[in-house]
């Protein structure tokens, strides 16, 4: 597996003169979902680790159970060989005390020797046999517990880099909950879903409807943000913007609401920047428009639920690709 970084840095910082594309902002849309795609193959990845390493230990307890029956079939070869050298040895006895006897019957006891010991030589031709498929079986148990014990280290590691993720997240949600303690309730909601934190900002928290210019209590709850991302550098930062479905009939350069939803998270992402140590390379700004409601009603309370921005942080996975692809 190639080596990915969880979120792709793109910076879209925009001149507040300038249009954007809407093909870069599709090309942005797109990489988020790889973004997303990816966190769901690293879970499905862990699954199948699970499910390979109980068919390995599957594979190994047969290969065990092979083993001793390979064993009890030599020592029931060794126990017909034993017999057969003390059968060998009475006739051996028996022809020396017929060595007087008749010719026809010494004739008869040298054949059934040699039956005898043809017998014994297929007995331990057959030993010899066994013995190779024990040592080959041997070999081939010792090789799959290599690979079993190989595969449950890598399984303890992916799970102990997910749990460390899961843990970091858990921490960052307490630090931006308590640091924007004072916004919360008041536009401004702090939650964690799919190991990742959002914390949302209601329009009337940050903007002027219709407008992309941050008021300056939005830019103090901003501020607010910037200085906990500043004392996390592990952290991967995406600003989106979100409109409601009513069209954009505002004057100047913005078209419609995908120019709008872009120009508000350039505003935030800006505001976040400004006189921060925050790496600009961990920022990626988007605008989603209309297209990801948080209420599907067309009633006002509705879209104005929907007029909101998303600072969406998620921890990097560096270590846990890493270890998918060793």
């Amino acid at each position: 597996m190639k080596h990915t970084s969880y979120a792709i840095a793109i910076l879209l910082l925009c001149a507040a003169s300038s249009c954007v594309a809407p093909k870069k902002f599709q090309d942005l849309q797109a990489q988020k979902a790889i973004c997303d795609d990816k966190n769901e193959q690293l879970e499905s990845e862990n699954e199948g680790l699970k499910a390979q390493n109980k068919q390995q230990q599957s594979l190994a307890e047969q290969q065990s159970n092979r083993i001793l029956q390979l064993q009890d079939t030599i020592a029931q070869l060794t126990d017909e060989q034993r017999m057969l050298n003390n059968r060998y040895a009475d006739l051996m006895k028996a022809q020396e005390a017929l060595q007087t006897g008749s010719r026809q019957e010494i004739r008869k006891l040298l054949e059934q020797i040699q039956q005898n010991q043809e017998a014994l030589q297929q007995k331990e031709n057959q030993l010899f046999s066994a013995e190779q498929a024990l040592n080959e079986r041997t070999l081939a148990v010792q090789k799959l517990e290599d690979e079993l014990n190989e595969r449950n280290q890598k399984l303890i590691a992916l799970q102990q880099a997910l749990f460390q993720k899961d843990s970091i997240t858990q921490a960052l949600r307490k630090k931006v909950a308590d640091a924007l303690l004072g916004f919360e309730g008041k536009g401004l909601t702090v939650t964690m879903r799919d190991g990742k934190v959002y914390v949302s900002l209601d329009e009337k928290l940050l903007f002027a409807s219709g407008s992309a210019a941050v008021d300056k209590r939005g830019a103090e709850a901003i501020g607010s943000l910037a200085k906990v991302l500043e004392q996390n550098p592990d952290i991967n930062v995406t600003i989106e913007g979100h409109t409601d479905d009513v069209p954009y009939k505002g004057s100047g350069q913005l078209l419609d609401n995908w120019d709008l939803s872009v120009k508000r998270a350039t505003s935030v992402v800006r505001i976040m920047l400004k006189n921060s140590g925050i790496d600009q390379s961990r920022v990626t700004a988007a605008g989603r428009a209309e297209f990801v409601p948080l209420q599907a009603a067309k009633t006002p309370e509705a879209r104005q639920a929907n007029r909101r921005i998303e600072v969406i942080l998620a921890p990097k996975l560096d270590e846990v690709l890493k270890l998918l692809e060793n």
